[in-house]
Formats: structure tokens, sequence, C-alpha cells
């Protein structure tokens, strides 16, 4: 079972590096980067693909987690934060983010049905679930992400996810008039 331990810790890095990449991707999406190389719906078309392979590689990790049995976790912990009997608190924040995670798919999968608001909303979410990810992996997965490689795995995400946010924040969508009023349609709908 030693395997499974060590699959969970794995998927558990690689989800965090795709997270990093899926809120990067995000933040330019939404800041309507764009060049001749890369136009705007081939980065989201990346942003996208490459959110479907994170939850992938997080429900990889949380089942191998959970399989394995050396940790005690339940299923329930993986949903129910600050409830596990194995880091009470670093898993908690796991599965706030999974929670978070979630809401983020759910959304996705029910675009064209809620408003544009509402979607909206909850993808800001992304942005609270990617630091209490980092904190969860940073606090629970104490070996791998203080140990050299890890560390500098974790500085290479933060520092990344931090521009993106810091671009993100700093620019302003040629379409958010367009957007405003498309919302604003939705809602008299």
């Amino acid at each position: 079972m030693i395997s499974l331990w060590y699959a969970s810790r794995a998927a558990g890095m690689l989800a965090l590096i795709l997270l990093t990449g899926t809120v990067v991707l995000g933040a330019l999406t939404g800041g309507r980067a764009s060049s001749a190389r890369w136009p705007r719906f081939t980065i989201a078309a990346l942003h996208h693909n490459l959110s479907l392979l994170t939850v992938a590689f997080v429900a990889a990790h949380v089942v191998t987690a959970v399989v394995d049995g050396y940790a005690g976790i339940a299923w329930l912990d993986t949903v129910v934060p600050f409830v596990s009997v194995y880091h009470p608190f670093w898993l908690g924040l796991g599965a706030a983010a999974f929670d978070l995670l979630l809401a983020l798919v759910a959304t996705s999968l029910l675009r064209t049905r809620i408003s544009p608001k509402v979607w909206r909303a909850v993808h800001w979410a992304a942005y609270a679930c990617w630091p209490v990810a980092l904190l969860h992996g940073f606090g629970i997965g104490a070996g791998d992400t203080q140990s050299g490689w890890g560390l500098a795995v974790v500085i290479a995400c933060l520092a990344a996810a931090i521009a993106a946010v810091l671009w993100r924040v700093g620019t302003s969508s040629p379409d958010t008039r367009a957007r405003r009023g498309a919302e604003k349609a939705w809602s008299l709908r």
C-alpha cells in the first residue's frame, strides 16, 4: 500500500502545478490576453482542457489518499472540511479547496443554464481555491513541499499565480461593456 501513498503525494503535487496553470490561463482568458501566435480562443481552450486534467489529478489524489488507508482519511473527510482525525486543519483546507473546485466544475457544466453573473461570481472563487489548495499542500505535505525540489515547485507556482493575478487586476477588458450588456439582457429574461 505504500505505493498508493506515494501516488497520492505525486498526484497532489501535479494537481497543484496543473491548478496553477489553470489559474494563470484563467487570468489570461479573463483579461482577454492574445497574440498572433496565441489567439484568445486557443488560450480559452487550453484553460478548459487544463482544468479537466486538473480535476482528474485532484480526483486521483483524493482517491489514492482515501484508499491507501495509511492516514485513515474517510470519504466524508474529502468534502466536509475540518472533521478528519488526520491533520484536521490541513486536510480541512484540502476539503475546502476540493469543494470550491467542485462548485467551479458544476457551474462550468451549467454555464448555458445559469446567469452569467452567477457563473462569474463562482469563478472568482478560483482565486480562493488556489491559495487554499497551496496551503493544504504546504501544511499536510511538509516533507515534499519543504524539500529542495518541492519548495522550488511551490515557489514557482506562487510566483506564476501572483504574476497572473496582478496582470489580470491591472488590465481592463475591451469587452467589459458588451459583457455587462449581455448580463443585463440575461437578467431581463
